[in-house]
């Protein structure tokens, strides 16, 4: 047996028919870093070229969810400090992810990507980096059908002047596959409202605009200042927002999509293990009015595909059909696409979702059954 927080590869392919319906539902992705996206022979093949500064220990270590996962920030940082060292292996990682990802009927996919870290600790400049994942996207669409859209991402962990200096290069280098930016790693002492420069030149250069906020039990005046201040588009994670309901309704009121993670780290790991599905913020955010889309963030360190993630949703939180109907145009309206490309994925989409959806039996048995897992325990 085991608990229903380390449950999650339920959605790899547990062989059911909701299961296999939420396999075969057109995806859009918008939250997924490209470095937690690795696969694990790729980070082992790279280890290996370096002489592995990263041991297999240490990798095994990596993809090791347990019942109160780690963060995977050390992977990620141990990737640009000590394994990527040319512009092919960014290309590599982008057509894996993609590839892996369209194997889950993901169809359109934003994913993010830290230039500061790569620049400074991989010595590989901005226009080659990009140069190679745009390939990659490229590639990734002629050979699996997926169209890929990539975000560059401050470093929040960096100074303001990095972040002000990695809208620069991406403004200086603009490309039709690099629709926006966003802002990634540990938000606990990095408020947004240091990165006003930079949001303030990515909007005034036609850029759209993303940011990680609320996610690690911040506050909920974090969410509100990238709305407000550093004027997103739509959030990353935003969880504390359901701390404040007149700010949420402000939200709500605006249609601000929220790209949450059943998976994320932070929840599973405060939240009591009887407690974690029924008290996780995902569960209270439709109450309130706020329209949510579920991610994988870092696919392979969560051990969670886009088709477990949708499952979680159903599964521990206790969505359903018109739920995961309402989050699939959310995913599209959110989508940094033009505006005939949304109207033709919404009717082609919605179609399918329509022809393919279970009967409502299936359903109810499916949140039953998350329902019961919630407080005790689920089969292996």
């Amino acid at each position: 047996m085991v608990h229903p927080r380390v449950a999650v590869p339920v959605g790899h392919d547990a062989g059911d028919e909701l299961t296999r319906f939420l396999r075969r539902l057109p995806k859009a992705e918008l939250h997924c870093h490209l470095f937690g996206s690795v696969r694990r022979e790729t980070l082992e093949d790279l280890s290996r070229r370096a002489g592995w500064p990263v041991g297999r220990d240490e990798i095994a270590a990596f993809y090791t969810r347990g019942e109160k996962p780690v963060g995977v920030l050390r992977v990620l940082r141990a990737l640009d400090r000590d394994l990527i060292r040319e512009a092919d292996d960014l290309h590599r990682l982008t057509v894996e992810y993609l590839a892996d990802a369209a194997t889950h009927d993901v169809r359109y996919a934003e994913f993010f990507w830290n230039p500061t870290g790569t620049a400074r600790d991989s010595g590989i400049d901005y226009a080659s980096a990009q140069a190679a994942i745009v390939r990659g996207i490229a590639d990734a669409a002629r050979d699996h059908g997926i169209v890929g859209r990539l975000i560059p991402a401050i470093d929040r962990e960096a100074s303001p002047r990095a972040a002000l200096e990695m809208v620069q290069w991406v403004v200086a280098h603009r490309h039709d596959d690099v629709p926006g930016i966003g802002i990634d790693y540990r938000e606990t002492d990095r408020p947004p409202e240091l990165f006003v420069e930079a949001y303030r030149l990515a909007r005034r250069s036609g850029l759209k605009a993303t940011a990680h906020a609320g996610e690690f039990g911040t506050p909920w005046t974090n969410v509100r200042t990238a709305i407000d201040v550093l004027g997103v588009d739509r959030i990353d994670h935003g969880y504390t927002t359901v701390d404040e309901a007149a700010f949420a309704r402000h939200c709500a009121d605006a249609g601000i999509v929220f790209t949450v993670v059943p998976t994320n780290s932070y929840y599973l790991r405060t939240l009591p293990p009887e407690r974690w599905a029924l008290d996780h913020p995902i569960r209270r955010m439709p109450g309130l009015g706020l329209r949510i889309h579920p991610n994988t963030d870092d696919p392979t360190l969560h051990q969670v595909t886009p088709t477990g993630a949708w499952t979680m949703m159903v599964r521990d939180f206790g969505f359903g059909r018109d739920d995961l109907r309402s989050f699939l145009v959310n995913g599209l309206d959110a989508a940094w696409i033009d505006d005939g490309q949304r109207r033709r994925w919404r009717e082609q989409w919605l179609a399918e979702f329509d022809a393919d959806a279970p009967d409502p039996e299936v359903w109810a048995r499916a949140s039953a059954a998350g329902a019961v897992a919630a407080g005790g325990e689920v089969p292996e």
